[in-house]
Formats: structure tokens, C-alpha cells, sequence
């Protein structure tokens, strides 16, 4: 298999480092005067701090990070220092800011804790000048349950066991089903459990969450991750695809090996991935073809404007596959592949024939394997916004998601330039394009799609400017404005983040990249004003 050598700007380090309190000690401490603090109401600990912070010298970058929270640790009230400590999961160094990015999460006796992950940024000094993340205090005093008697395969189990008895009978999973211990919180208690996750394409496509306690084997919560969007050669719409492809067998196939580990598609008309040959150069399955190519092109979008390889940054082979389900009117991420049903006819086209669509999906990839947002509530509505956001930016023709797959007439499946030209089909009410509009039901893993366009709103606005809500905005155009949020998202943003710490991590990028005084870090500001977030 050929692969391609990148020229990586970015240097990414996988670790796995406790760091634990107690280890260095400290008497000079250096704060800016100006020190910005967000406070999680949930847990009265910050969610971000942005500061000028320095150590004292002749400390490694690991050092310096566990310095910094032990400075913090009246803000963390981190009071039983002998069970909680930390764990590096991953350093990036950019070359080109000189800055250093660390990803952490928070440990107790050991096990991490779902949700609570930290990002710290150093300058090339070294010093300290963002913190952003989860601390859950005062663990110790949440009555964990410490008796492991369920072993992680029996955990395995039990979650496939109650995935088939909702959908059927799995033949086959999409890859390996793992899982993983953590400490989660539920209904205001803490369980010892594994996070089971589960991929499925048929007899339904699933990205499934379950967490089975520990010590018992009974299933605390479980969601279903699947990233849908109601959307998307010759394709779908008669246009002439060009694409990579793959001879084989004597004829052709639907696989690339000059991208990553590679892009294929296959077909799923028979409930499971079956190759797309030709015995010729072309192809007229025009689902096939439109999810080839745009699988394509958004790897490229990705390699060209980020330098990042594939939705992992490191070459994960991007599988797509046709005609799933019967006329199902969706398109999915699952985790591991992309899903494209054929569509109604009525109210939806085939959904592999739109390059939003696929770039949507493939972009849920991205952020799997980055901030990792939660689908759910505030976290959930932001991941499926970055979707929609680097979905606008591939297609790049206009501000509309789904446009293209629309059968029954209507513009879209959403607006980022002007949300409230929708309506949600689920609340019957206008997309919301205003904080003070959010929905605050229960649908939707709690408005994940809905909330959605408050941030897609937020995005266009630094983009494109305008006036919104008697607020002023600048823009800045696309180029600086997909810049900013891929920063946001892979350097900033943690897996529980919301949308105060969304507006918060898109200054913090556009100040990384264009100075405190520029113009992107004011339409920034402007922007998340407009929309009312603060």
C-alpha cells in the first residue's frame, strides 16, 4: 500500500504520563495582571483560564504543566491530593507559534474520569497563557464503588447483548468493540464503569455509548453517537466525477492508495460492504461515485488547508458505504466509516451526492479524534456544529447545509447564514440564532442539531460579517475563519466543553494567529456578542 509523505507542521507525541502533586516545589510564581477566569457552575472550578504564567525556571515542559495545576489547586479544590492526579495523553508542539499544546485527563486512584479532560498551552518560554477543561472536585467524597467484579470482556457483552435487543442481530460489528474503564458521573453519582463503544452499519447504523457498572454489570446510561445529518459521479446528479481508483482483479475497484491508509467505498446494498468494481474506467453507480470523490476531496481539503492526514492525522483509511438501509433518508458517521442511504425520493435525493454531507460526516471524524465533544447537550450541539462549519468550508460554494439532496423543495437542512429561514422538524420552531433561543428540551440528545446554528450562526458572522441582534461584525473572511476553529477544536476544546468555552477558545486561536489587536480576534468577539454567548 502506498502512503504519502507529509511534511508535518505540527510534532504530535502520544503519552501517557501521570503526574501526580507533591513532586516539585515551588516559591516564585509570576501572574499577569490581567488573568481571565470562566467558572463551570456545574462544579464552581474554571473552565478556562487565560493568563500570562510563569514557573520557575529549569523545569521540563511536563513539569511545568503539573506545576501549574498544583498553583491552581485552590481554584481545582483538589484536597485529597494522594488519590487525584493527572495523565499527558498527548503533546503537540507548533513550530510555527513556538507554542506547545498538552492534552490531560484527570485520574482518581488511577481511573479516569469520563468528561474530565484539560488542555494547557506553553509559550516558547515556556510560560503558561491558556488552561481549558474539566476538574471534577472533592471526587473523594462521592462514595465511588471500588469492587471490580465485572471483567471488561463480560462488560462487552452485556452492552452487545442489549445493542441486539434493540436493533437485532449484528453479523458483524464494524471493527473491534472496546472498552474502557472510567469513573462516570450519572444523575449526581459517580459509578466505576466500562465505556463500551460499538460500531454498527446493519441491521442499523450506530456509534453506541454504554457504560456497565464495574461491579455489577447493570447499565448505568447508554446513547447512540451516530453522527446523523438528514443529507447527501457521473454521480448522483449527472455531474463528471474525477477520482482515484484501483485495478483489480482484471477490472477496477473503488480504492485509492495514494491518500492515508487509503479511501474506499463500498456497496451495502446486501446488508453488508461489498467492493464497487467496473470492468472498466467508469463507474455509474452515482452514489458510489459522488461518495468516492467527495471522500477525496474533503481528505484533501483536510491535508491542504491543515496538514492533517486523514480524520485521526494519521492516515485512518476513510470508508464509505452506498445504498444502506431501504430509501432510508440519512447519512451517517459511526465512528469508523461513513453511511450514505439512497434517500425517499420524496422529501430527500440520494445523500452521497452532496460534498457538504460527506465533508459533515468525515468531519465528525475530525473531532472524534481531537476535542472528542460529548454528543450530548452543549458539547454535543458544538461537535455537530464543527461538522456543519468544515462542511461549509469544503463545499465552499455557499453558507447552506444539504442543499444539493433536497428533494421536496426546500432550501436546506440548515442555514448558517440565517438559521431562523428553517424550521427544526423535530420542534416545529425556527432554527435558533441566538443564545437567549436555545432549546432546552430533551430531543435530540438535548438540541445537538439544534443548538447547533447558534455556533454555525457565530461562524458565519466572523466570516462574512454583518449586523446581527444590533451588533456589528467585521468579517474576516473564510481562509482566517476555518483557521480559527480548526485551532479552536484540535488545540483548545476538551470533550465536556460549552458554548462560553467555545467563544473563549476561538479568541484564544485567533489570537494565537493574528495578535490581541487584529482584526479576526475582534469579528471573534463581535460574533459570540451577536449570538449572546459570553
Amino acid at each position: 500500500m502506498v502512503g504519502m509523505k507529509l511534511k508535518k507542521k505540527w510534532m504530535a507525541l502520544t503519552l501517557a504520563v501521570p503526574l501526580s502533586f507533591g513532586m516539585i516545589t515551588h516559591s516564585t510564581m509570576i501572574h499577569a495582571q490581567e488573568t481571565k477566569i470562566n467558572i463551570d457552575n456545574s462544579y464552581d472550578t474554571p473552565s478556562y483560564i487565560i493568563e500570562k504564567w510563569q514557573a520557575p525556571s529549569g523545569l521540563s515542559k511536563k513539569e511545568v504543566v503539573l506545576s501549574y495545576l498544583e498553583s491552581n489547586q485552590e481554584h481545582f479544590q483538589l484536597t485529597d491530593r494522594s488519590h487525584i492526579n493527572f495523565n499527558i495523553t498527548n503533546e503537540q508542539i507548533d513550530r510555527e507559534t513556538g507554542t506547545t499544546h498538552f492534552k490531560l485527563e484527570q485520574l482518581y486512584k488511577g481511573i479516569p474520569i469520563f468528561g474530565a479532560d484539560q488542555t494547557i498551552t506553553l509559550d516558547e518560554n515556556k510560560d503558561v497563557t491558556a488552561y481549558f477543561g474539566k476538574v471534577i472536585p472533592a471526587i473523594e467524597t462521592k462514595n465511588v464503588a471500588e469492587k471490580t467484579t465485572v471483567s471488561a470482556a463480560k462488560a462487552k457483552e452485556i452492552a452487545k447483548a442489549h445493542i441486539e435487543k434493540k436493533i437485532g442481530e449484528v453479523k458483524d460489528y464494524d471493527g473491534e468493540v472496546d472498552a474502557k474503564r472510567y469513573l462516570y458521573e450519572y444523575k449526581e453519582k459517580f459509578y466505576d464503569t466500562y465505556l463500551v463503544t460499538a460500531s454498527t452499519t446493519q441491521p442499523s447504523v450506530g456509534f453506541w455509548h454504554y457504560f456497565v457498572d464495574a461491579s455489577n454489570g447493570s447499565i448505568i446510561d447508554s446513547y447512540n453517537a451516530a453522527h446523523h445529518v438528514t443529507a447527501f459521479g457521473r454521480g448522483v446528479f449527472g455531474d463528471k466525477q474525477m477520482f482515484e481508483a484501483q485495478a483489480f482483479n482484471g477490472m477496477y475497484r473503488l480504492f485509492d492508495i495514494t491518500r492515508g491508509d487509503g479511501v474506499v467505498t463500498y456497496d451495502h446494498t446486501t446488508g453488508t460492504n461489498v467492493d464497487i468494481t467496473s470492468l472498466n474506467k467508469m463507474f455509474r453507480d452515482g452514489s458510489a461515485v459522488d461518495a468516492h470523490a467527495n471522500a477525496q476531496k474533503t481528505y484533501d481539503y483536510y491535508l491542504d488547508t491543515f496538514n492533517r492526514n486523514s480524520v485521526d492525522d494519521n492516515g485512518q483509511i476513510l470508508i464509505s458505504a452506498v445504498h444502506v438501509g431501504h430509501n432510508w433518508n440519512n447519512a451517517s458517521w459511526n465512528g469508523r466509516q461513513m453511511s450514505y442511504g439512497d434517500g425517499d425520493g420524496i422529501r430527500f435525493h440520494p445523500l452521497a451526492g452532496g460534498l457538504d454531507v460527506a465533508a459533515h460526516e468525515m468531519s465528525h471524524g475530525v473531532v472524534q479524534h481531537t476535542a472528542g465533544l460529548i454528543y450530548r447537550n452543549q458539547s454535543g450541539a458544538l461537535n455537530e456544529s464543527f461538522a456543519d462549519i468544515f462542511g461549509a468550508m469544503v463545499d465552499r460554494d455557499d453558507w447552506l447545509i444539504g442543499d444539493a439532496i433536497m428533494a421536496d423543495g426546500t432550501m436546506a437542512l440548515r442555514s448558517m447564514e440565517d438559521p431562523t429561514a428553517l424550521i427544526e422538524r423535530r420542534t416545529q420552531e425556527p432554527y435558533p440564532d441566538h443564545w437567549d433561543r436555545r432549546y432546552t428540551g430533551p430531543l435530540d440528545n438535548g438540541g445537538v442539531h439544534i443548538n447547533s446554528s447558534i455556533n454555525n450562526k457565530a461562524a458565519y458572522l466572523v466570516s462574512e460579517g454583518g449586523e446581527h441582534y444590533d451588533v456589528e461584525v467585521n468579517g474576516v473572511g473564510r481562509d482566517v475563519t476555518e483557521q480559527i476553529y480548526y485551532r479552536a477544536l484540535s488545540l483548545y476544546l476538551t470533550s465536556n466543553s460549552d458554548f462560553s468555552m467555545m467563544r473563549q477558545a476561538a479568541i484564544q486561536a485567533a489570537t494565537d494567529l493574528y495578535g490581541d489587536e487584529s482584526e479576526a480576534v475582534a469579528a471573534v468577539e463581535q460574533a459570540y456578542n451577536a449570538v449572546g454567548v459570553y
